[in-house]
């Protein structure tokens, strides 16, 4: 059985350390949640769990929380792996915490994380479901950033496309085919909607 919303909520009430930290992940999951809907009801025919998507578009950054000091994102790149024991440790299923662990980047393989010496157990956390390429995938477009230094924002395709293809040439392509499985969002919409920047430079 999937979580409710008011157990979503009551999770991420859990974990935050502070208010702001709250609305800082609180918020930008609800804005994944935004993308990845806007981005299906464009495209009718992708046989996609909607149930499944919402939940994993909240709480893939459950384990955010965990990397703020002091306001600060600190080793940033292990919040995915640490929401996964969160969610492990919270009894829920692996349909679930994958979400966590397998939506950083365009899909980290071993040889990435050994390549870029990230530090994570070296894993296979690429994306295996249309669901979980989704959620990884309208994730790119809004950025946390790193607060209070800058507010968060929303990132167009070309200007993350040009910020992953600096790690690999291989990232870009990733990033190209999730395009065409699931084409753009209308940031100009969302910014409205929820009152962030976007940027493309």
């Amino acid at each position: 059985m999937l979580p409710t919303d008011q157990q979503i909520l009551d999770l991420h009430h859990k974990y935050a350390q502070t208010g702001v930290d709250f609305d800082l992940i609180f918020t930008h999951s609800r804005i994944v949640d935004a993308i990845a809907t806007q981005l299906l009801d464009a495209k009718p025919t992708l046989t996609i769990n909607r149930e499944l998507l919402h939940v994993g578009c909240m709480l893939h950054d459950i384990g955010a929380y965990d990397v703020i000091e002091d306001g600060k994102f600190v080793k940033g790149v292990r919040h995915g792996v640490i929401g996964e024991e969160i969610l492990r440790n919270e009894g829920y299923p692996e349909s679930i915490w994958r979400f966590a662990s397998h939506h950083t980047g365009v899909g980290l393989t071993p040889q990435d994380i050994i390549d870029q010496s990230i530090p994570i157990p070296a894993a296979d956390y690429t994306a295996q479901t249309d669901e979980e390429r989704l959620v990884m995938y309208a994730d790119k477009f809004h950025s946390k950033s790193t607060p209070p230094d800058e507010p968060p924002y929303f990132c167009t395709f070309e200007w993350y496309r040009d910020s992953t293809s600096k790690f690999s040439l291989d990232n870009a392509t990733k990033f190209d085919e999730l395009a065409q499985m699931f084409g753009k969002p209308n940031l100009m919409l969302l910014a409205e909607q929820f009152g962030y920047d976007i940027i493309d430079s």
